[in-house]
């Protein structure tokens, strides 16, 4: 019986794929060649020549490839929580200063010098210097004197007790505390009066640049002046003065500049 060579068929040995001839019987049409219809590939060959070319650009439209991704996105995050706790302090201040001015508010300041010692004492340290200059036509000569009789009283006391110790040390300390926030009192209400001429005339300068230099000459930039700046400054914030607190900030900061020199 004789036999047609039939299209090699597909084997595979290891990665190479190979044909294989399968004889058929006589009276089947005969092929042009026994390789007729051989396939041939490697697979290595096949996965090489599939690939993706993320950066595929060959006219050139997007330019070349950046790199930094991540870290511009990790500053990008880190921008945002810095924000986060920025705006999360600017309303926790705005809380504490709603907090002390309506407990300011609801203090009432007694009429009597021994009621107004018991203020005092019951008052907030961080308090003092705003009620020292609340109270300032009430802590006169005549307060003091009652507060050092009292202290007196203690102190030669025949027989103390621990209480007694415990409030004279008290009057002690606010005597001494009340005396010296009299006199940075007295002494800042004289420079702020001044203060105000000088922070008039830069207001009204068309040439503040040159004014501040000439005070920066007469040695007039100072703290009292910084200080009634930023009461101005707050006071216009509260009125939503936008331009005007933009304009005094300006200023704030040159002079701010200047006492650094």
């Amino acid at each position: 019986m004789a036999y047609l060579c039939f299209p090699k068929l597909l084997t595979c040995q290891k990665s190479a794929c190979t044909a294989l001839s399968i004889p058929f019987p006589l009276g089947m049409p005969q092929f042009p060649s026994a390789n007729f219809g051989a396939l041939s590939f490697n697979t290595s060959t096949l996965r090489s020549s599939v690939s993706c070319c993320v950066g595929w650009d060959p006219e050139g439209i997007l330019g070349p490839p950046s790199g930094g991704h991540i870290a511009r996105r990790e500053f990008e995050k880190k921008f945002k929580e810095e924000d986060a706790q920025k705006d999360a302090l600017q309303l926790q201040l705005r809380q504490e200063r709603e907090r002390r001015r309506a407990a300011r508010e609801a203090r009432v300041v007694p009429d009597n010098a021994a009621d107004l010692v018991e203020y005092f004492l019951e008052t907030e340290a961080a308090e003092i210097e705003y009620e020292i200059a609340r109270c300032r036509p009430r802590l006169n000569h005549e307060f003091l004197e009652y507060l050092q009789a009292e202290t007196a009283t203690l102190r030669f006391a025949l027989s103390r007790t621990k209480e007694m110790d415990d409030r004279l040390v008290e009057l002690e300390v606010l005597h001494k505390v009340l005396t010296e926030g009299i006199e940075a009192y007295d002494k800042m209400a004289v420079d702020v009066i001044g203060a105000k001429d000088r922070l008039a005339r830069i207001f009204a300068s068309e040439d503040k640049k040159a004014t501040l230099l000439e005070m920066v000459e007469k040695n007039e930039l100072d703290r009292s002046l910084l200080a009634l700046l930023d009461e101005n400054i707050a006071a216009a914030q509260a009125a939503n003065q936008e331009q005007a607190v933009l304009f005094m900030e300006k200023i704030r900061a040159a002079i701010l500049k200047y006492l650094t020199i």
